[in-house]
């Protein structure tokens, strides 16, 4: 009987099968002088069914017989809509073209000018794709307010952001283990000790989306096992628009200060550069003032951006985007700095600290796309960004437990411009012979000049160390103590990239099955990083006759006549006057060249089963030269990598992938971490270390995908890492405790999980008058599980006796949080064609993680736990006029670092909250 049955329902289910008719047809994009359209969306009005076309503009619907209407569109695209009758076993064809529809601006980013800026086309491009890819577009970058690119990739899941910089964790690994491309192409670091650019200084205006590809790409250079992040500039379509915008702010700590103080020197607009003073040791030459200057904390931006488009006959078409844009922002932060902290739990220094900051961001961008005919297109970047940050600290208590200011009264002053100077250049080719083969390519020079100059230190104690009520006095203790510091660092590369695909092995459908690639890319820097300290050192023979110092009038201590009267010199590491060299810049240069060939094939084994194998060789060089206060010389570092990786896409059904991605991979030393240079902080110094040597890793993931419908997915990613020699900052066992870079052990580990939902929760549309309601929500989770071992005697045998004692001989990896959390909710509301309203409120979380590894008995020293909120309202008054506001950080968490041992608070501070209105006007 059960046999029976069963033969009776195959039978219904072929027979039901047999009754299915199927729609196909082509979508053709206008735009492009009629190329096929990948991505456009295909649906079954009125229900949930639907697909999207390949990436040949195809696409195939099996639906039961009886009258649909069948509508296709893309985002910035005209909708179309097509009846039709569908009979048992019927194919019908539906062939189209999508015009671009009117350009309209939102009050962060030109929406439906481009394609790839929203959140549902991008979702449908990560369904297609072999790869694994995450994204976030314009679409939802606006949604959130998010004005840096930093603060957007920290909205997506496993990243995170360090505290005080724009250092970007992905899956627990660090700077050094990730990269960063603008449309494809490599970027400059803007600051020494990092291998990526602070991506702070990128403003979200100039953006599309960004890709971030935590698998490895053959077609990217190999120094990778995070992620590689892309920034893919806007390319503007459509008619001709201008659109401005301005906008004003308030931090709640920096408006609460009765006077809110910056160094003398730096402008408003973050443009300046103060030089080093002609003969700054033979006289008092310094033309700024050490007294500290009082500004308005008020944060203000402004923007003005618009583009064009104009044919050429049938094929020819020129279009161009230009943006301009200025903001700043002012903070406040107080709290407990403490350092040293020994076995026994007291803290060396025992400082509270407050900290006044002041940042800009300048911005310009010029984007030419020039569609010489249906199969050559050309395209030219500019961009510039003059990015600058200043910080006035000022560290009231114990400054040496066991010598100076030992009972508190200490005083401790810098105050620190920094600037960084970028120009990027780029021009990109894509080209088509025949319907096989394509050939891109892109070329890049981009110069980053770096400035801090005229940081200014000042150390005051009291007279009398063990007694802080006595009179105040320059400190002698260490000649850098006091010290006017300029620091220049210039990086200039040139790199490369082209690839010729081909095509083979059709199909019944007529696509083809496969596809070989191979390609070339290169990238060659300079890099030359001079730093020259004038130290203001306080004479000791005279100490006991030394002037008391008032704090509010350093500039009545510091002058030419406490000069002459002896009270203090002016020399450099290398010396005074009488050293003809005493003012040569302690300096470090070098050379890096990637030279990389690559190959892989595509190919469909059958309808659901993708695969990508690989492979990539990689030829590098990196030379130092080096001549500072620790040593002269150079240092020769040449390797040859090769890199296989495999990439599967196995289609459950339509809506539900598989995916699978393997690779081999390195990281690589930077320039500062191998150099024997010394950078000292206040009460820290860091030196390089010219054995370092590249680590090897291994990347898994698998991942499953679904997609419910258009702008909808649930996802869940299993990873591992394995790093060989991981590279690790470390504590130096010496008198002064300085911090190098060193091989920590044989491995790393780290294995963990991933999962993101993004559904809408209702929605609603009028379509009598085009009014639509929608509240859509989004979840992302991380876990992660890390192990590294850590062996003194490894990194002693491998630099020549170096001493560093591990506390513990295992320990999870620098920087990775067990648990990451982002979720948002977006409420939004069309109250005619005209007038809408948006709301977004999103959260965010990250479990504590190891800001630096514990030795000598030590603690590790550990970041707590943060939750994170913000909320958006953006309300498009009419067609020309729209109003944002902004409040984040609403939850003000105290930032918080304990040495985890001796559970001792080494840094804690509020940021306080951020509140901003804005206002845009289109025309």
């Amino acid at each position: 009987m059960k046999f029976k049955l069963l033969i009776v329902t195959i039978l219904f289910s072929m027979f039901c099968m047999a009754q299915k008719a199927t729609v196909t047809g082509l979508v053709l994009d206008k735009e492009y002088q009629d190329e096929p359209m990948a991505f456009a969306n295909v649906t079954v009005k009125g229900t949930t069914r639907g697909t999207s076309t390949n990436e040949n503009g195809k696409f195939t619907l099996s639906l039961d017989p009886g009258n649909y209407t069948i509508v296709i569109g893309f985002l910035g695209y005209k909708t179309l809509e097509f009846p039709v009758t569908l009979k048992a076993n019927e194919k019908k064809v539906i062939n189209c073209t999508l015009e671009v529809e009117g350009v309209e601006m939102e009050m962060i980013v030109l929406e439906t000018t481009v394609t790839q800026e929203s959140v549902k086309a991008l979702l449908q491009e990560q369904q297609k794709a072999v790869e694994i890819k995450q994204s976030i577009g314009a679409e939802e970058i606006s949604n959130k307010g998010i004005s840096d690119v930093a603060s957007a990739v920290t909205k997506t899941t496993g990243i995170t952001k360090q505290e005080g910089s724009g250092s970007i964790y992905v899956r627990g690994l660090g700077d050094r283990y990730n990269s960063t491309t603008l449309n494809g192409l490599p970027l400059p670091s803007n600051n020494p000790s990092n291998k990526n650019i602070n991506l702070e200084i990128f403003s979200t205006d100039i953006v599309e989306y960004i890709g971030i590809d935590k698998t490895y790409n053959y077609k990217n250079y190999g120094d990778f096992a995070g992620a590689n992040i892309d920034i893919v500039s806007k390319n503007y379509k459509g008619d001709g628009s201008l659109e401005i915008g301005t906008g004003i702010g308030s931090n709640t700590n920096a408006v609460e200060q009765d006077n809110f103080y910056l160094q003398d020197g730096p402008n408003f607009s973050g443009f300046s550069n103060e030089p080093i003073p002609n003969n700054p040791l033979s006289a008092y030459n310094f033309s700024t003032s050490w007294d500290k200057q009082t500004a308005t904390p008020i944060n203000n931006s402004f923007y003005i951006r618009g583009g064009d488009s104009f044919s050429f006959g049938e094929t020819s078409k020129l279009s161009f985007f230009l943006n301009a844009s200025f903001d700043n922002g002012y903070n406040y932060k107080e709290g407990v700095r403490r350092g040293s902290v020994n076995v026994q739990g007291l803290a060396i220094k025992d400082l509270n600290r407050k900290a006044f900051e002041y940042q800009t961001n300048s911005n310009a961008m010029a984007n030419i796309n020039y569609r010489i005919n249906k199969n050559n297109n050309l395209r030219i970047n500019t961009m510039l960004i003059n990015s600058s940050s200043q910080k006035h600290e000022e560290f009231n208590g114990i400054i040496d437990a066991n010598g100076t200011a030992q009972n508190g009264g200490g005083f401790i002053r810098r105050s620190t411009f920094d600037r960084t100077y970028l120009l990027v250049n780029q021009l990109l080719g894509e080209h088509k012979f025949g319907e096989r083969t394509n050939f891109d390519w892109g070329v890049s020079y981009n110069t980053l000049t770096n400035v801090i100059p005229d940081r200014m230190q000042n150390t005051i104690v009291p007279f009398q160390f063990d007694d802080p009520t006595s009179r105040l006095v320059a400190s002698d203790i260490n000649q850098a103590d006091n010290h006017r510091y300029y620091q220049e660092m210039k990086d200039d590369e040139i790199a490369g990239n082209l690839n010729v695909s081909y095509k083979f092995g059709k199909n019944e459908e007529g696509d083809y099955k496969g596809k070989l690639i191979a390609g070339y890319s290169a990238r060659y820097k300079e890099i030359n990083f001079d730093a020259t300290q004038i130290n203001l050192a306080v004479t000791r023979s005279n100490f006991a006759s030394q002037p008391t110092v008032d704090l509010n009038n350093l500039d009545g201590y510091f002058n030419q006549a406490n000069l002459d009267a002896n009270f203090f010199s002016l020399r450099t590491f290398r010396g005074d006057l009488t050293n003809a060299n005493a003012l040569l810049p302690q300096n470090f240069n070098g050379q890096q060249m990637i030279s990389a060939g690559f190959g892989a094939v595509e190919y469909q084994f059958n309808p659901k089963l993708y695969v990508i194998g690989a492979f990539r060789a990689e030829y590098i060089i990196q030379d130092i030269f080096y001549d500072t206060s620790l040593k002269q010389g150079k240092t020769l570092f040449d390797t040859m990598e090769y890199l296989p990786s495999i990439s599967a896409k196995y289609e459950v059904n339509e809506k539900q992938n598989l995916k699978f991605a393997a690779s081999k991979t390195y990281t690589l030393p930077q320039f500062k971490e191998r150099a024997p240079f010394l950078y000292e902080e206040v009460g820290q110094s860091y030196f390089g270390n010219e054995l370092l040597y590249n680590s090897t890793d291994y990347n898994f993931d698998l991942k499953w995908e679904f997609f419910p419908k258009g702008g909808e997915v649930i996802s869940l990613t299993g990873f591992g890492k394995y790093i060989q020699n991981p590279i690790n900052e470390v504590t130096v066992a010496s008198a002064t405790n300085d911090i190098s870079w060193v091989n920590s052990g044989e491995k790393a580990v780290g294995i963990g999980a991933e999962l993101e939902i993004r559904k809408d929760i209702f929605s609603t549309e009028v379509s009598s008058d085009n009014k639509k309601t929608n509240l859509a929500a989004g979840l992302n989770i991380s876990y992660l599980h890390t192990n590294q071992d850590l062996d003194s005697e490894k990194v002693s045998r491998e630099t020549n006796g170096l001493g560093v004692a591990f506390t513990n001989k295992d320990s999870r990896l620098s920087g990775a949080s067990d648990l990451l959390v982002n979720a948002d909710m977006t409420f939004s509301k069309e109250f005619s064609s005209e007038q809408s309203l948006t709301a977004t409120i999103s959260g965010a979380y990250f479990s504590d993680r190891i800001y630096a590894l514990g030795v000598t008995g030590k603690g590790d020293l550990v970041d707590s736990e943060v939750i994170a909120l913000d909320f958006i309202l953006k309300f498009k008054f009419n067609k020309n006029l729209g109003f944002g506001i902004s409040a984040k950080n609403l939850t003000d968490p105290t930032i918080e670092r304990k040495q985890d041992i001796q559970n001792v608070v080494v840094d804690s501070y509020k940021k306080g909250r951020n509140f901003s209105f804005s206002m845009k006007y289109s025309f």
